[in-house]
């Protein structure tokens, strides 16, 4: 499956993703945006119609009425495949945690949940084909870059599949003015097949192959 990895700005009306939509449509079969991306409740019915509209699943959060970050995952028909409350931080990882869509088993942790998930997605599903992290904004220190980073790779070890994160392009941790925007992609062996640290270029993973190709807003611009 190829799926488009993006690290859009803080907006409202879902402008990048439907630009991305046009754009690279034909070269995905599912979408990962950042966590709170779907700025409002209401949007998610907007977000379903462009999920149907383009035939994709769409992997992201949205914010609810009370401005609390919430699991969306949404399937290629525009349903609903995945909602939930985000786990507190001292607690354990909230299911469900894992969707059945495109045939596949996906694994899902939100933000903060990535410090969770290595002993929370177990007995959730069997098996697992990728997990999805959308994260809110950039890290707050290199110590914390590199600390979800090496956790993916354990997570990604000890399921047997790759795990694929995405920030916001802008935006700190509680308005602590440092922000690192991050995007990765650790293979199913706990190894890179990258990790980028304030590049905020789109990217489009294929995780059959392990191939990956930078998306800039002239063209695929770059493969690694």
């Amino acid at each position: 499956m190829r799926l488009l990895v993006s690290q859009p700005y803080h907006e409202a009306g879902l402008l990048k993703l439907q630009e991305e939509l046009r754009q690279w449509s034909t070269l995905c079969e599912a979408v990962l945006y950042p966590e709170g991306y779907v700025t409002d409740p209401g949007s998610v019915q907007t977000l379903s119609s462009l999920a149907r509209k383009y035939r994709k699943l769409v992997i992201t959060s949205y914010r609810d009425e009370n401005n609390k970050d919430r699991a969306l995952m949404i399937g290629p028909g525009g349903e609903i495949l995945l909602e939930r409350a985000k786990s507190p931080m001292q607690g354990e990882l909230y299911a469900p945690s894992v969707a059945d869509a495109l045939g596949m088993q996906i694994g899902y942790l939100l933000c903060m949940e990535i410090l969770q998930g290595l002993n929370g997605l177990e007995g959730q599903a069997e098996s697992l084909d990728f997990i999805a992290h959308p994260i809110g904004v950039g890290m707050f220190s290199e110590e914390q870059f590199a600390l979800w980073t090496e956790e993916a790779a354990r997570i990604a070890v000890k399921y047997k599949c790759p795990v694929v994160g995405t920030s916001h392009a802008d935006g700190s941790y509680r308005n602590c003015g440092v922000s690192i925007p991050i995007s990765y992609c650790i293979d199913a062996n706990g190894q890179p097949l990258y990790i980028s640290k304030a590049d905020t270029r789109s990217r489009i993973v294929d995780l059959k192959s392990g191939g990956v190709v930078v998306a800039g807003p002239d063209g695929l611009v770059a493969t690694i």
